[in-house]
C-alpha cells in the first residue's frame, strides 16, 4: 500500500538552507498559506526545541518539517496535536524501518531508549481564536555519530536499523498517518480515540517518573494519558494527577537512572 496522504502536504515546501522550519510556516501563515502546507529543510541554522531548546540539523542528516494547520476548534485542544503528531511519527518510522518506536510523553520519539524524534507545536491567535497551529518535527535520519555529550541519550535511524533512511519516504508515511489521526481528532477534539495505541507505545507506562515543576518535584508511576493528552502519574500515596505541562523525567531514559 503506498502512503500517501490526500490532503496534507499541499503545497510542499523544501529548500536547502533555513533558519527554522517552523519560522518558514509562521511566516507563510501570515500571507495565507492553506491548512495542510508542508515545510521542509535541509539543513536548518536556528532549529529549535520545547523550552527554547535548540534542535540541531546538520545538512543531510534529518527531517526537519513543518506542518500548517488551520483548525476549527478552541485553542486549549491544540497542545494535544503534539501527541498525535508523536504518534504519527511512531507508525511513520516502524513501517519504513521495522524498528520498534516509543513514545516519551509529550513530545520525544525514542528507540532502544534513545531519542531520535522532537515535536514542537507553535500557535497563532487572532481576536480570541486560532489562526494558525504549526506543529514541527526534527528526526534524526542519518547521522552516523554524536557528541560525546549527546551519545548516550540520542540515536538515528539509520544507526538503529543499520542503513541509509529516504526522507521523502518517512515524510510521506509521516503526513499519512497525522492525516487519518488529525481527521478523526477534528471531529472529536479530543484523543479518545488514541488512548490505546498510543499508551501501548508510550515508553513511560508503568514506570517511576519524575515529575519537575515550579514548585518543586515529586516522583510517581506513569498510568498512560487521559482523552485530554495529560500524563496520569500515581503518586507514593496512590493518588493519580494529571500532568499537562511542565517537565518530565523518566526512569532509565536520558540519564536519569
Amino acid at each position: 500500500m503506498e502512503l500517501k496522504a490526500k490532503w496534507m502536504g499541499i503545497p510542499w515546501n523544501w529548500t536547502e538552507e533555513m533558519d527554522s522550519t517552523n519560522e518558514w510556516a509562521k511566516r507563510d501563515a501570515k500571507n495565507g498559506a492553506p491548512s495542510g502546507a508542508v515545510y521542509i529543510a535541509d539543513s536548518q541554522t536556528q532549529g529549535k526545541g520545547r523550552i527554547g531548546r535548540r534542535w540541531e540539523t546538520p545538512k543531510g542528516s534529518s527531517l526537519a518539517l513543518s506542518l500548517l494547520l488551520r483548525p476549527d476548534f478552541e485553542a486549549e485542544h491544540a497542545p494535544m496535536l503534539t501527541l498525535v503528531m508523536g504518534m504519527a511519527a511512531c507508525m511513520a518510522i516502524e513501517k519504513i524501518t521495522g524498528l520498534t518506536a516509543e513514545i516519551k510523553w509529550p513530545n520525544d520519539v525514542v528507540i532502544n531508549k534513545k531519542k531520535t524524534t522532537g515535536i514542537l507545536t507553535e500557535m497563532g491567535m487572532s481576536e480570541g481564536k486560532i489562526s494558525y497551529v504549526v506543529v514541527g518535527i526534527g528526526i534524526n535520519l542519518n547521522m552516523e555519530s554524536f557528541p560525546e555529550e549527546l551519545a548516550y541519550k540520542a540515536t538515528s535511524l539509520k544507526i538503529e536499523c543499520g542503513h541509509e533512511i529516504n526522507r521523502d519516504e518517512i515524510a510521506a508515511a509521516l503526513l499519512f498517518y497525522f492525516e487519518q489521526y488529525y481527521e478523526k481528532f477534528e471531529q472529536t477534539h479530543n484523543l479518545g480515540f488514541l488512548i490505546e495505541e498510543y499508551n501501548n507505545h508510550l515508553v513511560n507506562r508503568g514506570k517511576e517518573v519524575l515529575i519537575k515543576e515550579k514548585d518543586g518535584e515529586y516522583t510517581g508511576i506513569s498510568r498512560g494519558i487521559n482523552d485530554k493528552g495529560e500524563l496520569l502519574v500515581e503518586k507514593k500515596d496512590g493518588n493519580c494527577v494529571e500532568i499537562f505541562s511542565g517537565e518530565v523525567s523518566v526512569r532509565g531514559l536520558y540519564g536519569y537512572v
